[in-house]
């Protein structure tokens, strides 16, 4: 009976140990970080994986560390000159010291969205509403370095921060679209007039080309055809001049002989001489001249 009894103890207490080990096991994932609290105090940051806890004395903290985002609502702000907008964003962070982000701050989601807000009224209240409009990118750098710096004691780093929109009243956003509408207008007809423009110049100019193309071809014909005339006038002035280059001293021969011969009537003239074609005389005509 004292036996049996003894193994009845015995398996409960393996039950209890069982138990225990089993509540003391944590598994931390790979994006997670453990924070060991013993009696409500930290003790120690677990990574990754398999941690054993005391019994009892022991609990854990799991923190995520993952990139989240955070929704600022839509707010009325009033610009420099007087406007309400309606602004919204979204914010975008990430846990860089888990201890500081479970024991520094107790809601960090509220905290980080008010102190969005507020700095979004700051900034847009000291700008125009033509310089929100155009100044989202400033605007939403100075709203991260300005969260950044006030989320950094509480173990928080802030990626980006985005403004979503920048909404004016119906009536801005009216004239405002029709204040666009009027210089695309104006746009497209300056792009209009200006090809019209360029269609002139390049008509003009292919005139002026064209113009020239023909008087180069006009001056290049007539000096082809002023260097064919003149070589022409050449080669018939040098037929000419061979032609009567000969008659011109026969001619200057006979008037030697018409002086020499002027008051004789008879002459000799050989036979064969050039110059009894010259006279029209024939061969009957002339008397042959006997040689001693």
């Amino acid at each position: 009976m004292a036996g049996q009894l003894g193994f009845f103890l015995l398996v409960i207490v393996l039950f209890i140990a069982l138990i225990s080990l089993a509540r003391s096991a944590r598994v931390v994932a790979q994006f997670e970080k453990g924070l060991v609290m013993r009696l409500g105090r930290y003790r120690a940051t677990a990574g990754s994986g398999l941690t054993f806890l005391v019994p009892v004395i022991e609990d854990m903290i799991k923190v995520d560390m993952r990139e989240r985002v955070i929704n600022v609502e839509p707010q009325k702000v009033i610009t420099k000159d007087n406007v309400s907008v309606t602004v919204d964003a979204v914010i975008y962070y990430r846990i860089s010291d888990p201890v500081k982000a479970t024991f520094e701050v107790q809601n960090f989601g509220y905290a980080a969205t008010t102190l969005a807000q507020t700095n979004l009224r700051n900034l847009i209240g000291d700008k125009s509403l033509d310089e929100t409009l155009t100044a989202r990118d400033l605007i939403n750098q100075n709203l991260r370095n300005v969260l950044d710096e006030a989320t950094n004691t509480w173990g928080v780093k802030v990626t980006r921060v985005e403004v979503q929109k920048i909404d004016p009243p119906a009536d801005i956003t009216e004239a405002m679209s029709r204040q666009m509408k009027a210089e695309r207008d104006k746009r497209a007809a300056i792009l209009e007039a200006e090809g019209v423009k360029q269609a002139q110049i390049l008509q003009a100019e292919g005139v002026r080309q064209s113009e020239i193309l023909k008087a180069e071809g006009d001056a290049q014909a007539r000096i082809t055809r002023a260097t064919a005339e003149a070589r022409a006038i050449e080669m018939v002035s040098n037929a000419a001049e061979a032609f009567f280059k000969e008659r011109a001293e026969v001619s200057k021969r006979l008037d030697v002989l018409n002086n020499v011969l002027a008051n004789q009537t008879k002459f000799i003239v050989p036979a064969g001489s050039d110059l009894v074609n010259v006279l029209g005389l024939d061969d009957k005509s002339v008397v042959p001249v006997k040689r001693a």
